[in-house]
C-alpha cells in the first residue's frame, strides 16, 4: 500500500488496495512496502488514539443530547413511531475508551497471532498483512462495535489489570526506543563535529545544559510540592531522593574513563536525556499516590489560593493534565519511531528482532532502476512513469521486520495509551471520577529504576565483553 497523506481521497482509496492506492498516490516518493505497510498500521492506531480523546472532552455527552433521535430520551420521530436511539452515556468517558481500545487490542492480537512465522511475502499471510485493507478495517470496527455490548459485570476492572500490564510492558519498549535514539542522536551529531561543524557542538552542549536544568528543577519541584512534609510522605521523599542518587551515578558512568574507553559514543547528552526521563516517571508515579497532602492536584500547584483540593481518593480526570500531555506526547514519538527506525537503523533491526534482509533491500536502487531492471507486477505494487511514484515489494527474499512481535508491540501501544488518557485511576462505578492506584505507582517508579539499569547497561557492556560487537 502506498503512502497515502496527500489527501483524505487517496486515504480512503488506500483502504481498497494497493494497485489502487498508488494510482491516487502518484505525487509521493518511491517506497518499500513493508515501509508503508507500517505507516498504515500507525495511522490506524494514531486515528484510535484521537477517537479516545474525542471520548473524553467534557460536555460532549450533552451536546450528543442536543441531536435529534439519537439518544434514548428522543426515541420519538413526526409520526409518533419508536426509532432506534443509543443510550449516549456509553460514548463517552473511561468506559467508551477502555471498550473502543478493547476492540482495537483484540484486533492486533488477532494479527499477531496470524503472523506468527511469516518468513517472506511469498506467505499468503503477508497478503493479509500488506493488503485486503476494506476488509481489515471492517472487521476493526465491527470489533469495536462488538465491544460496546459487552456487559459490565467486571469488565471495566479486569481490563483495567491488563491495561496496567499491557501498559508496563509498552513502557519498557519506550524505554529501549528512547535509549536508541538518544544513542543515535549523539553519534550523528558528534560525527557532525569531527567534521568541524561548530553549530553541531553547540548544540550538543544547550541540549545537555537544557535536560540537566529541566531534571534539576523537577527534583526541587517534588520536594516542595510533593515531599512537603518528609514525615507524612516518607515514600514521595525515597522515590526523590533515590532517582536523583540514580541520576547521578548513571551521568558519572557515563564520562567514566574506562567506560569511554570501550563506548567512545556515552556522553552527557545521554545521561541528561535519561536522567529527565526518569524524574519524569517519577512526577508520574508519584501523581497516583492517595494521599492528597502529597499528591496536590496541577492546579493547586499552580493557583493555592483559587483552587480546592480534591479528596484523598478522588480526582476529576483532565486531558489537560500535563502528565498526560506529556506521556500522549512520547507515546506518539516512540510509535513512528519504531515504525521508521527499523527501515534505516541497525541497532533497531536488532532490538525489534528483524530477520535478514533480502539483497534487493540492501541495494539502493533509483527510480530508472526500479523501472528498467524490475517488471514484475508482485514486485512494483504501483508504478507511475510521469510522476516517478513507486511502491516495491522489499520482502520476497525476506522479511523486513517481524509482522507478529510488530502487531504485539502495537497492542501493547494500545494499552499503554488507555492508561494514559484514564491517568492510570482506578475508574469509579460511574466513571465520571477515579480512584488514584497504587499499583500504577508501582509500575511507574519501577520502571524509571529499569530505565536507568537498561541505559547503564549499555554504556558498560562493551567493558564488561569486550570481545563481543555492541555496535
Amino acid at each position: 500500500m502506498g503512502i497515502c497523506i496527500g489527501s483524505l481521497g487517496s486515504t480512503v482509496a488506500c483502504c481498497f488496495g494497493n494497485a489502487f492506492c498508488s494510482l491516487c498516490c502518484s505525487a509521493c516518493p518511491s517506497c518499500k512496502g513493508s515501509t508503508s505497510t507500517r505507516i498504515a498500521y500507525g495511522l490506524i492506531l494514531l486515528v484510535g488514539l484521537i477517537t479516545s480523546c474525542i471520548m473524553l472532552i467534557p460536555g460532549l455527552e450533552q451536546t450528543l443530547n442536543k441531536i435529534p433521535s439519537l439518544c434514548k430520551h428522543s426515541t420519538s420521530n413526526t409520526n409518533n413511531m419508536l426509532v432506534p436511539a443509543i443510550d449516549c452515556s456509553k460514548l463517552v468517558g473511561s468506559l467508551a475508551v477502555y471498550r473502543l481500545s478493547f476492540g482495537i487490542t483484540i484486533f492486533f492480537f488477532v494479527l499477531s497471532i496470524l503472523m506468527i512465522k511469516v518468513k517472506t511475502s511469498k506467505d499468503f499471510r503477508a497478503k493479509i498483512q500488506n493488503g485486503f485493507w476494506a476488509f481489515k478495517l471492517i472487521i476493526l470496527i465491527g470489533m469495536i462495535i462488538g465491544a460496546f455490548f459487552i456487559p459490565n459485570n467486571g469488565f471495566d476492572y479486569a481490563f483495567m489489570i491488563v491495561g496496567l500490564i499491557g501498559g508496563f510492558l509498552f513502557i519498557l519498549v519506550q524505554l529501549l526506543l528512547s535509549i536508541d535514539f538518544v544513542h543515535s542522536w549523539n553519534e550523528s551529531w558528534v560525527d557532525h563535529v569531527e567534521f568541524g561543524s561548530k553549530k553541531h557542538g553547540y548544540g550538543l552542549l544547550f541540549f545537555t545544559f537544557l535536560f540537566y536544568a529541566l531534571t534539576i528543577t523537577g527534583v526541587v519541584s517534588f520536594y516542595i510540592y510533593y515531599a512537603p512534609d518528609h514525615s507524612i510522605c516518607r515514600l514521595h521523599t525515597f522515590f526523590i531522593s533515590f532517582n536523583m542518587f540514580l541520576c547521578i551515578l548513571l551521568s558519572i558512568i557515563s564520562i567514566l574513563p574506562c567506560v569511554r574507553e570501550y563506548n567512545s559514543s556515552c556522553g552527557l547528552l545521554q545521561s541528561s536525556f535519561v536522567s529527565l526521563y526518569v524524574i519524569y516517571y517519577t512526577w508520574s508515579a508519584m501523581s497516583n499516590y492517595p494521599d492528597s497532602r502529597c499528591n496536590p492536584s496541577f492546579n493547586t500547584i499552580i493557583h493555592p489560593t483559587n483552587s480546592t483540593t480534591p479528596s484523598d481518593a478522588t480526582r476529576q480526570q483532565s486531558l489537560s493534565d500535563p502528565i498526560t500531555i506529556i506521556g500522549l506526547i512520547l507515546f506518539t514519538c516512540a510509535l513512528f519511531y519504531s515504525v521508521i527506525t527499523t527501515s534505516r537503523n541497525t541497532r533497531a533491526k536488532k532490538l525489534f528482532l528483524s530477520t535478514s534482509l533480502s539483497s534487493f533491500d540492501s541495494t539502493i536502487l533509483d527510480d530508472a532502476q526500479l523501472v528498467n531492471s524490475v517488471t514484475d507486477d508482485k514486485w512494483i505494487l504501483g508504478s507511475d512513469k510521469e510522476h516517478h511514484q513507486r511502491v516495491y515489494d522489499n520482502e520476497r527474499g525476506s522479511v523486513a521486520y517481524n509482522y507478529s512481535l510488530f502487531h504485539f508491540m502495537f497492542l501493547l501501544a494500545t494499552l499503554y495509551a488507555m492508561m494514559t488518557l484514564t491517568n492510570w485511576y482506578t475508574p469509579a462505578k460511574d466513571f465520571h471520577t477515579y480512584n488514584n492506584n497504587l499499583a500504577s505507582l508501582w509500575v511507574k517508579i519501577v520502571s524509571s529504576w529499569l530505565c536507568v539499569v537498561l541505559y547503564i547497561w549499555t554504556c558498560i557492556a562493551p567493558a564488561v565483553f569486550p570481545d563481543r560487537d555492541f555496535s
